[in-house]
């Protein structure tokens, strides 16, 4: 059952929105004063109206009432003048804002540590990149300027009717205990709610996924009614959460829709009592009035958009959630080192009594000690489900081990920070992926500040130049989804041009090329030979070539490493080694 990465708490949220807010104080205050000059514009055309009323029923003349009209007329226009740059202001603060948040989640995400990753499933991390960026860029771009400019139209509203008249203030505020209590009801629940239905669409997602990938093995064993029994389950989960936050919806706007009509007929009600008592003209009921029907599209606005800026918040909690640990905070890490050389010690990889568990209490390796030799190349041989795999990712430093340590030149693989141990130890497995971009940008991304000539070394290195310049374009050919298409071994080859570039000291081949044809594999381990000399590679494979050309052989079964030396050594010991090598080769 994999592990959710962790959601922010609302303090984390908050705080946040303070930074986002501090690193644009120009373009919010710009944004923020337009829509006020744009609001107070919108202002004047009651008060004039209200002194139409007036001055009519006191009997001024037409030119009078012609220049109230065409006053009105003019704070029409400059209003929409000033609408329509409030908004361009707006939509530029926001489209900022969201590009850093997008950049900023990148970051936190790529420098997940694998283990991390692995833990949380396919489901959850998708879900946070998509349908959370997805509903977070709806909430910067719409929802947050919407509602501080709903705010700042709310409060000016209340002040040009406190201007008109002080007591005809009083029926508007009817509106606030109705509104008050109906949003504070809302907001106790909504939070919760909306977290809980982006964690059903997580395993909703997650479910389906491992439905698509795993659709073979689940026909094979005949498994179609249990993963449907699962995703039928996640459904429900998901249908329930989503009710949850209908019902809170149907509660709070009809109450909402009733707040705004109280204010405009207490107005008419309490304005027209006061007009015959003498507290008020005519001319201030009727602005006073006109103040009221205008004061329900913000407020409308505000709580309308305040649902939104749930959803947006539920997501932005999620997606800061992916840096809760410590270990994935990218400001952290310093620059991975540029190549091997002074500074980087000799490279002395060593894992001492380590074990591990999936799984509290059920450990897959039991007090393994292995000490690769700098430049040598050790393979790792044995059966399926023995632990090869497991002791490579901690050698890799995915995995931290439950007991014992692994080091590199003496210092805690997993105490270091993501860029450094990457500068030091890479994991290479079955697993290779070609980025949508040029071929040379694919190869350079591990060093982007690398020259032309040092990506064709490292394509050259692994047998891959030839056919790189033999593309279209040569090494500007795009490729990746919708580009130039590579067969998996030129995929492959790619991803170890990358390793070569990117200049580890030790490399862990995790079945590199066991999903590669065999004659493509055999030429791209005999490419590698030449290119990985003088580097430490730990090579797991089932595959027994492989270990034949190894300097020494780790044979590990049932967690453990019952046998190591070379070759010959483990051939003339006639043990198990031996006979995985005469079952192999015939």
């Amino acid at each position: 059952m994999s592990a959710a990465l962790p959601v922010a708490d609302a303090g984390q949220v908050r705080r946040y929105a303070r930074t986002l807010i501090r690193r644009h104080p120009r373009g919010l205050a710009a944004a923020l004063g337009l829509h006020a000059l744009a609001a107070a514009a919108g202002l004047v055309a009651p008060r004039l109206l209200g002194d139409l009323v007036e001055g009519i029923s006191r009997g001024v003349g037409t030119v009078t009432v012609d220049r109230i009209a065409l006053a009105i007329a003019g704070f029409v226009v400059a209003q929409s003048v000033l609408v329509r740059f409030a908004h361009l202001a707006s939509a530029r603060l926001g489209e900022r804002v969201l590009a850093e948040l997008r950049e900023e989640f990148v970051e936190r995400v790529l420098a997940l540590p694998l283990a991390t990753v692995e833990r949380a499933g396919t489901g959850d991390l998708l879900t946070r990149t998509s349908r959370d960026v997805s509903a977070l860029s709806r909430t910067v771009r719409f929802a947050a300027p919407e509602t501080l400019i709903s705010a700042v139209t709310v409060l000016l509203i209340l002040g040009a009717l406190l201007l008109t008249g002080p007591l005809l203030v009083l029926p508007a505020l009817l509106a606030v205990p109705v509104l008050v209590a109906g949003t504070r009801w809302y907001l106790r629940r909504a939070p919760e709610g909306y977290l809980r239905e982006n964690a059903a669409y997580s395993d909703i997602t997650d479910g389906i996924s491992e439905v698509v990938e795993g659709s073979r093995t689940t026909e094979a064993l005949r498994q179609e009614a249990r993963r449907r029994a699962r995703t039928d389950g996640d459904i429900r989960r998901s249908y329930a959460a989503e009710r949850y936050t209908l019902y809170l919806r149907t509660v709070f706007w009809p109450v909402a829709e009733f707040g705004y009509v109280v204010p405009v007929v207490a107005t008419l009600l309490i304005g027209g009592w006061f007009h015959l008592k003498g507290w008020a003209t005519l001319g201030q009921v009727t602005a006073a009035t006109l103040y009221a029907q205008q004061l329900v599209d913000p407020v409308d606005r505000l709580l309308a958009w305040l649902d939104e800026l749930q959803v947006g918040g539920a997501s932005l909690a999620r997606l800061l959630g992916v840096a809760a640990d410590p270990a994935a905070d990218p400001a952290d890490a310093p620059a991975p080192p540029a190549g091997r050389g002074p500074g980087r010690g000799d490279g002395r990889l060593a894992a001492h009594d380590v074990r591990y568990a999936y799984r509290d209490g059920h450990d897959v390796l039991h007090g393994v000690t292995l000490v690769p030799r700098p430049g040598e190349k050790l393979a790792m041989v044995g059966p399926s489900g023995a632990g090869k795999s497991t002791l490579g990712r901690l050698l890799a430093g995915v995995h931290p081990p439950r007991s014992g340590s692994v080091t590199v030149d003496g210092r805690p693989l997993t105490g270091l920070p993501l860029a450094e141990l990457r500068g030091h130890v890479a994991l290479v497995s079955q697993e290779h992926h070609v980025f949508i971009g040029t071929l040379a940008e694919n190869v350079a991304m591990v060093r982007p500040d690398a020259e032309p000539a040092q990506v064709r070394a490292a394509l050259s290195a692994v047998d891959a130049l030839g056919w790189a310049e033999a593309l279209p374009d040569g090494l500007d050919t795009l490729v990746g989804a919708g580009g130039h298409p590579l067969s998996p071994a030129q995929a492959q080859q790619l991803a170890l041009a990358r390793l070569v570039l990117a200049d580890p000291h030790t490399l862990v081949l995790d079945e590199a090329t066991s999903l590669i044809d065999p004659r493509a594999a055999r030429a791209l381990e005999r490419s590698l030979a030449a290119v990985l000399a003088g580097r430490t590679v730990i090579a797991i494979a089932h595959r027994l070539f492989s270990a034949h050309d190894a300097d020494r052989v780790a044979v590990v079964e049932g967690g453990r490493i019952t046998e190591l030396g070379s070759h010959d050594e483990l051939v003339a010991a006639d043990g198990s080694y031996a006979a995985l090598w005469r079952s192999w080769h015939g």
